[in-house]
């Protein structure tokens, strides 16, 4: 029995280890949004800060494991093997769900799933207890839940949204109405007196606050830390800024860069501190557990109550160090915290560019109030304090020379008050033993800035609030699927022993690998980001754009007719799931095509003088593009329709018919692909191709006045000639705009010369 429970030990660690790398491929956006959206440094000293930060913040993490032991649960009302359940319940659902958001890379809390496991596997295991009593009812259930510690700690988390929120919103109004984006001249008066502040706010909420749950200051260090308190912040204060406005006037030096590396390096700090509980508190706790039942072998592991986890137990600095070192190698090598991260500095972006959200109906509601409640404010203001405060806000242009997609998400200003307010908040939480969501507070803080510096304007601002609900709406399915997981997993194991573990161990690596194989192919697009001199992240695109557009306009052609006649094949024989999966092909199409039009701006402001002529044709290729997309979704959507709602089924003559439009366009298609591919516009060649397009016109006319028969003669109904006439007209369009994407793709490669259509500096 000894050997069972010493190897759930062992695999508690193991399960430490990957939660570790998948937790910190979460929360790596929590420190390095801010640094890496205003491009404070190049990425190696970023990471390295980060890094340092990460390690000595480990250490500082001893008094919040506490909160795996005895937080959520009274582990004195649980036995022994109890307990084991609970725990390895909670680190199986911990990894599967959070691997599952860093893959769609939605930034998520590592501490709200660690609790809400923790809260559903000890009711699963007080349930069982309960049922299995003769004596209690589901009212005790309180007896075995720390309901109002667990209350306190949710109630926390939710409060911290708002008010990091409404906290990183105020100060960032304040601060920008003082510094304004101009604010080298002011900085020169201010900067240090500004960078004093953040620094001592910094140092005291982290190195004093933070102190208190270190694992080796001793006791009497931190009471005289307690009784020094405002001595230190005044000398702080005094120091730094004294320091800083010295080093400016003799070195040069960029007060901002500072802070914002400083604060990364807090941030850092506080994320080991407060967040380390999350990843390795339980497998802890759980040998703690194993070493207290050992101690007194032949001890019934449902006879020995563990009351001991109840007591205040000190961790080894050494496990805390050897977290902080899996965790620093894990920042620097998971490709899936970069994906993360980009969802928020691409939510509280500055600049234009593609939005990775689409719009929702609250959003456009709640940006319509908005605008309705900003111009009545407006009202009440005289016109000359509304003229100050636009001016204090008016951005600057864009440099000469520097393309919008290659400037920083937001200046330094804005980074430095998102570091300098999270930090204080989760420092606030850690120093209360109250494990706030470090997720939920740098989120919301980089959230409320980006409002107060109105980086969502009218044409980027349904598409942010769409993507902040999207996040807040994944943390509440955190909560719920947390908590219902944990619960499922609990008694699996409570009823199967052994067996369930094994088969949720299995479950668990496969979903893993399974989302890495995922995450891998969502990564392969045509933007790629590179360290080209470890100086700047910039993204560029693959390759000329007419190599570009020629492999995509030649993917179009072959893939419209394969999917056109899995459609015709889907009407003929009534296959439900053929039509579906050519929607799902014909949408992600048209996906592609959107992708390749939203690039249109950003390919025009990169064109050379002497390319600048190929420019509409570039254009009108692309407008052809989406044209066809369009028209194949307008055919296959229809048709998936009338199938899955179980119309009559096309008659004879109908099928026979689209069959022989199916050939025609696939023969007219490979003709236009073979043209484009080899590049060949002979214009006997183009007169062949044009050819098969009116013969194949003259198919589609002819087909539309037999339909025309077939209504007036009653041999169809309406749902049928609604149907079959819009896939006539639209096959129409189809071939149209083929053979117009056919000529502006003549036209462009004519145009196009030897020129290179983008400047090779840039590439």
């Amino acid at each position: 029995m000894e050997n069972f429970y010493l190897i759930i030990v062992v695999v508690l660690f193991a399960l430490a280890i990957s939660d570790l790398i998948v937790g910190v491929s979460n929360d790596a956006v929590n420190f390095l949004n801010s640094a890496f959206g205003s491009k404070a440094a190049p990425r190696w000293v970023i990471m390295a800060i980060a890094s340092l930060g990460i390690l000595i913040g480990a250490t500082f993490s001893s008094g919040m494991m506490e909160v795996a032991r005895k937080g959520i649960f009274h582990p004195d009302q649980f036995y022994f093997a109890e307990i084991m359940i609970i725990f390895i319940a909670v680190m199986l659902t911990d990894i599967i769900l959070l691997d599952f958001y860093n893959t769609v890379g939605l930034p998520t809390s590592t501490t709200v799933s660690i609790v809400f496991e923790l809260l559903g596997a000890a009711v699963a295991v007080a349930v069982v207890k309960i049922m299995n009593s003769s004596d209690q009812s589901m009212l005790d259930l309180g007896t075995y839940i720390n309901s109002a510690k667990a209350l306190a700690i949710i109630t926390g988390i939710l409060l911290s949204v708002v008010i990091a929120f409404f906290s990183g919103s105020l100060v960032q109004w304040v601060t920008r109405l003082i510094f304004t984006y101009r604010f080298e001249k002011t900085f020169r008066y201010f900067g240090a007196i500004f960078g004093g502040f953040a620094i001592t706010a910094i140092t005291y909420f982290i190195l004093i606050k933070g102190a208190k749950g270190s694992s080796f200051i001793s006791g009497e260090t931190l009471s005289w830390i307690k009784m020094n308190t405002i001595s230190i912040i005044v000398v702080c204060f005094v120091g730094w800024t004294v320091i800083l406005q010295l080093l400016v006037w003799f070195v040069r030096l960029n007060i901002l860069k500072v802070i914002v590396l400083v604060g990364t390096f807090a941030l850092a700090m506080a994320f080991a501190g407060n967040d380390l509980v999350n990843f390795i508190g339980v497998p802890l706790a759980g040998f703690k557990s194993f070493q207290a039942w050992a101690s007194t072998p032949g001890t019934d592991p449902y006879g020995m109550t563990m009351g001991i986890l109840a007591q205040k137990v000190h961790t080894e600095t050494y496990l805390l160090v050897i977290a902080g070192i899996i965790m620093t190698v894990t920042l620097w090598f998971s490709k899936k915290a970069r994906t993360v991260t980009e969802t928020e500095i691409g939510l509280s972006n500055q600049n234009e560019g593609e939005e990775k959200f689409g719009s929702s109906f609250f959003a456009r509601l709640l940006v319509r109030r908005s605008l309705s409640a900003n111009s009545g404010f407006k009202n009440l203001l005289p016109t000359s304090i509304q003229k100050g405060i636009q001016n204090r806000f008016d951005k600057p242009a864009t440099p000469p020379g520097i393309d919008k997609k290659d400037a920083p998400a937001f200046d330094m200003i804005r980074a430095s008050v998102n570091l300098t307010v999270a930090s204080i908040l989760i420092s606030i939480g850690t120093s209360l033993k109250l494990p706030l969501s470090t997720t939920y507070v740098t989120f919301m803080v980089a959230m409320g800035t980006s409002l107060s510096d109105r980086a969502w304007d009218r044409d980027s601002a349904v598409y942010r609030i769409t993507g902040v609900l999207t996040v807040i709406g994944g943390w509440f399915f955190t909560a719920f699927s947390a908590f219902t997981a944990a619960f499922i997993f609990a008694n699996l194991i409570h009823w199967l022993g052994g067996y369930a573990i094994i088969g949720l161990l299995a479950i668990a690596i496969t979903f893993v690998v399974r989302s890495h194989i995922l995450h891998r192919k969502k990564s392969t697009m045509d933007v790629v980001i590179q360290d080209a001199d470890e100086e700047d992240a910039s993204i560029i695109i693959k390759g000329e754009v007419f190599e570009q557009l020629t492999y995509a306009v030649a993917v179009v052609t072959t893939k419209i007719p394969k999917v056109y006649g899995k459609i015709v094949t889907g009407l003929a024989y009534e296959e439900r799931s053929k039509l579906k999966e050519s929607l799902k092909k014909v949408r992600k199409l048209d996906k592609e095509a959107k992708s390749l039009k939203n690039q249109v701006p950003l390919v025009v402001k990169k064109l050379t003088e002497d390319s600048i002529t190929t420019g509409p044709f570039y254009v009108q290729l692309l407008d052809y593009l989406r044209e066809i997309a369009h028209s194949i979704n307008f055919i296959a959507e229809p048709a998936f329709d009338y199938v899955d709602n179980n119309h009559k089924a096309m008659v004879p003559e109908q099928i026979e018919e689209l069959n022989t439009i199916q050939e025609k366009l696939e023969d007219f298609f490979k003709t236009v692909n073979r043209l484009l591919k080899e590049n060949n516009y002979d214009l006997e060649q183009i007169e062949k191709a044009f050819g098969k397009q009116k013969d194949l016109l003259d198919s589609l006319r002819k087909f539309r006045k037999e339909q025309i028969r077939r209504i007036k003669a009653e041999k169809v109904g309406t749902r049928n000639s609604v149907l079959y006439l819009g896939i006539i007209n639209e096959t129409k369009n189809l071939v149209l705009h083929a053979g117009n994407l056919l000529k502006a793709s003549r036209d462009f490669t004519a145009n196009d010369g030897e020129d290179s259509i983008l400047q090779t500096d840039d590439m």
